[in-house]
């Protein structure tokens, strides 16, 4: 039996399991502070870690997936709550020194309350204790800690 030993605070695994006995189509996803906010036409959110390998995978993974459906995927113990998937407008991805931010935005303003609607609840999901997996076309690029 083949055992791997990772820092708990760079990754988290996409699927439940144990240490020990890891299924083999489990992927290990980007650990990193999120920080989501309304702003005008939209919604932008932040992705950042200290780990320098973390913001390497995160950015690659996010590069490698680009010009697809971008969703939030919000979780708890193991559990998806709610899956917004942001469809409602257009998603760019930035890369930064320490992670990446995405910006929905849109110019319809039924979309733009939509996406705001949505940043409101993930915000306050996230202060209850969810944890927010941020997928594009359904591959997870991060997670927050």
């Amino acid at each position: 039996m083949q055992t791997t030993m990772m820092d708990s605070k760079m990754m988290m695994p996409t699927m439940g399991g144990s240490g020990m006995n890891m299924p083999s189509n489990m992927m290990m996803v980007p650990r990193c502070t999120m920080m989501m906010e309304k702003m005008e036409g939209g919604m932008k959110m932040m992705c950042t870690s200290n780990d320098q390998m973390a913001v390497s995978m995160m950015q690659n993974l996010a590069t490698m997936m680009s010009g697809g459906m971008t969703s939030m995927c919000m979780m708890m113990n193991g559990m998806m709550v709610m899956n917004c998937n942001m469809m409602m407008g257009m998603c760019k991805m930035e890369m930064t020194t320490d992670g990446m931010m995405m910006t929905c935005t849109s110019g319809d303003e039924m979309m733009c309350m939509m996406i705001q609607s949505c940043c409101d609840c993930m915000m306050k999901m996230m202060e209850a204790g969810c944890t927010c997996y941020m997928c594009m076309n359904n591959m997870p690029v991060c997670c927050s800690m």
